[in-house]
């Protein structure tokens, strides 16, 4: 797929805690599955330290060194055995950042990263999020992410893993309307796809220039990943 000079690839990808879908847990295959693809930057969800790798290098800093120079990360559970949540990885620096706590009620604690990315081409605003399984929870939370959106001083993406396979309900009529370039696949579960529940969302519209999933990644994760090239006016 040719890019531009112009354009930013940008990719999404729950990865199911290193597990994948043949029960092994392996970071080695995630991090080749992305490299694949040569993203500027990566929005992972279901990141997992708990898990033992070598002494004192949890999963955020194994996939953080394998993939981008600058990275960001959100965790939302915190144990004596190591944390959970989401990171971004860049290629490019980071500039004003901010956390966003979205957790509803007293459900799962969810978070959202918001990060301005300095591209050689100029710079654009990248809304990472996690969403939760409940249609409540998911309509505050896409309420809020509209809030966080709407100011469109730059190029904006919005990508993660909406847990929406009720469309209608939360997404279309807020997110949608917000950021109206998006993309469509199914993503759940990996080995046959039924759900649209990973996602990329961008302003202004004709910015999305490509966009796509991979397939051969059904083993790696539960969720498969999507990729997107974005051009930064």
């Amino acid at each position: 797929m040719n890019r531009t000079g112009t354009t930013v690839r940008v990719m999404t990808w729950n990865i199911h805690s290193g597990v994948g879908t043949d029960g092994r847990f392996d970071l080695t295959r995630v991090v080749e599955t992305i490299a694949r693809h040569r993203p500027d930057v990566v929005a992972l969800q279901e990141v997992d330290s708990r898990r033992t790798l070598a002494p004192a290098r949890s999963a955020f800093a194994v996939l953080r060194d394998a993939i981008g120079e600058h990275g960001i990360e959100a965790k939302s559970i915190v144990t004596a055995d190591g944390a959970y949540g989401q990171m971004v990885v860049s290629r490019w620096p980071l500039g004003a950042t901010h956390i966003h706590d979205i957790t509803h009620a007293k459900r799962e604690p969810r978070r959202a990263i918001e990060v301005e990315i300095a591209t050689p081409t100029g710079a654009f605003r990248l809304i990472a999020a996690h969403f939760g399984v409940t249609l409540t929870e998911r309509r505050r939370q896409a309420r809020r992410l509209v809030a966080i959106a709407r100011p469109h001083a730059m190029t904006t993406v919005m990508l993660g893993d909406f847990n929406e396979w009720f469309w209608p309900a939360s997404l279309r009529g807020a997110l949608g309307r917000e950021l109206p370039a998006r993309t469509q696949y199914a993503t759940f579960p990996s080995w046959y796809p039924l759900f649209r529940l990973d996602r990329i969302f961008c302003w202004p519209p004709g910015a999305m220039r490509a966009s796509f999933v991979d397939r051969s990644a059904r083993i790696v994760s539960d969720h498969l990943p999507v990729i997107a090239d974005i051009e930064i006016s």
